[in-house]
């Protein structure tokens, strides 16, 4: 990445804080816990090359390709985490357009729940969904928790739903 492109994804991310009242940073210490962080690519438990934050590894990346076990230093997993952010919160929006809107907590549990699940996936969470439009929490902890999703992955579901249910 040359220095006038990372200024230009600096700016975007500031953009991005600014505009969903969303604290980055916060939301890569939460999905360091949820997701956890390795520097060096490794399988996932699907069995597809990862690294850094949860990162899958596609094709237009520099990692594609190299074998598991290959180190990735911590400034490119954090360029790419950032990246992975700015996305999902995109995705998060087509989901939820009223996003911007939400409680900063709302948001980054629904940006988290994207970066897990994806969009496409999140989507059929169709009762959660409303609650969230609704601003009714309590619906929307109890919603979370009626899914696949927080049967696969246990205690993050678990921590948040009761982000969530606080918001009441």
């Amino acid at each position: 990445m040359s220095n006038s492109d990372a200024k230009d994804f600096w700016n975007q991310i500031e953009k991005l804080q600014k505009e969903n009242n969303m604290n980055v940073d916060k939301l890569r210490e939460q999905l360091k816990i949820d997701e956890g962080v390795k520097y060096e690519i490794y399988l996932d438990h699907l069995g597809y090359p990862t690294f850094g934050i949860g990162h899958l590894i596609v094709e237009s990346d520099e990692e594609h390709g190299k074998p598991v076990g290959t180190p990735v230093s911590e400034e490119r997993v954090n360029a790419v985490f950032d990246s992975d952010v700015a996305t999902y919160i995109n995705e998060a929006k087509k989901v939820f357009p009223n996003l911007e809107t939400l409680p900063s907590e709302a948001q980054e549990v629904i940006v988290n729940m994207t970066f897990n699940m994806g969009a496409p996936r999140l989507a059929k969470f169709k009762k959660f969904i409303a609650a969230i439009e609704a601003h009714n929490w309590d619906t929307a902890s109890v919603e979370m928790m009626d899914s696949r999703w927080a049967n696969q992955v246990g205690n993050r579901a678990i921590r948040l739903r009761d982000r969530i249910k606080a918001l009441a």
